[in-house]
């Protein structure tokens, strides 16, 4: 891979303040801002599949990665299995994906607060009521939707695996 395309993936990676520029820069032109976050520790097919269909429902597809400390708490002291930046490069080299951000706390609320999609989207191993943020998206006229799994896909499973192989 050239430089100038580990670059280009490098630029999806972007803070806060950037998100914001970004978001605001969309909305003057009218776009349609899709949301999906999760920790994608081990990218699979799933994930793939999932954020490829959020990226169907709107213009724009912006993905919230949980940092590692928060991957630890959620999922306990021996995860996450690939650092943040690594995780994020990976999200970010997805074509379909404009931006992704990190974020340490343990849900995204906030980010989601800063973002206001249009659209916010989660797995269908998610209840409506039960994804982060689906009130406050739904308060201003925004969709919440979720996204039917890959059948065999999660990380967990994918675990079990390479445990059984070692």
């Amino acid at each position: 891979m050239t430089q100038l395309k580990l670059d280009l993936i490098q630029s999806k990676i972007v803070d806060r303040q950037a998100v914001s520029r970004h978001i605001h820069r969309w909305r003057l032109l009218g776009k349609k801002i899709v949301f999906t976050n999760g920790c994608f520790d081990l990218v699979h097919r799933g994930h793939i599949v999932l954020l490829s269909r959020a990226a169907d429902l709107g213009d724009v597809l912006v993905v919230g990665i949980n940092s590692d400390d928060s991957v630890k708490r959620l999922k306990g002291a021996s995860r996450p299995l690939i650092a943040q930046q690594d995780r994020a490069m990976l999200i970010a080299g997805l074509f379909f994906v404009e931006i992704v951000t990190i974020f340490e706390e343990d849900t995204p609320l906030e980010l989601i607060r800063l973002i206001e999609p249009d659209v916010l989207v989660k797995g269908e191993d998610y209840a409506i009521e039960d994804i982060v943020g689906a009130d406050l998206v739904k308060s201003y006229g925004g969709e919440v939707k979720t996204i039917a799994l890959e059948s065999g896909y999660s990380t967990t499973s994918l675990l079990e695996r390479i445990r059984g192989k070692l």
